[in-house]
C-alpha cells in the first residue's frame, strides 16, 4: 500500500454554514471541530490542514444542558498578579454570545500552530445573518 500525501494546492475546501439555534453547545462544537480539521476526508493527515470554512449563525441561541447556565466559568488573566477576570456563561452570553462557541470549539482542535490555523477557518456570528454569501456556503445540520 502507498501512503498518499496531499499537496496543498490540491486540497479542496468547502464552505459550510451551521444554524446553532436550539443545538446544545458541545455537541455543536465537536461536530464543527471535525469538518474544520478534515478528518472525515479521505486523505486526512494529522500534521495537515485538510479542513473546511464553517459559517456558524445565531450563536446566541445555542443552549447548554443542566446548570451550565450559571455554574460554567470562563477565565481570563491579564497577566498583573490577582488580575483574574472570571465570567459565569450568562454574563458571557450577554457580553459576547460569539466568543461561547469559538471557545468551545478552540478547545477541541489540536494545540499549537496547526490548531491556529484551523481556527482561523472558523467564522461565528451571533445574528442569523453572515457576509460570505460569495463562497456559495452549503447548509449542514447534525
Amino acid at each position: 500500500m502507498k501512503t498518499v500525501v496531499v499537496n496543498a494546492e490540491k486540497i479542496s475546501r468547502k464552505w459550510y454554514v451551521v444554524d446553532a439555534a436550539d443545538k446544545v453547545l458541545g455537541r455543536l462544537s465537536s461536530e464543527v471541530a471535525t469538518l474544520l480539521s478534515g478528518k472525515r476526508k479521505p486523505a486526512f493527515s494529522p500534521n495537515q490542514d485538510h479542513g473546511d470554512y464553517v459559517i456558524i449563525v445565531n450563536a446566541d441561541k445555542v443552549v447548554v444542558t443542566g446548570k451550565k447556565e450559571t455554574d460554567k466559568t470562563y477565565f481570563k488573566h491579564t497577566g498583573y498578579p490577582g488580575n483574574q477576570k472570571i465570567r459565569a456563561l450568562n454574563v458571557q452570553r450577554a457580553k459576547d454570545p460569539t466568543r461561547i462557541v469559538e471557545h468551545a470549539v478552540k478547545g477541541m482542535l489540536p494545540k499549537g500552530p496547526l490548531g491556529r490555523s484551523v481556527l482561523t477557518k472558523l467564522h461565528v456570528y451571533s445574528g442569523a445573518e453572515h457576509p460570505h454569501a460569495a463562497q456559495q456556503p452549503e447548509a449542514i445540520s447534525f
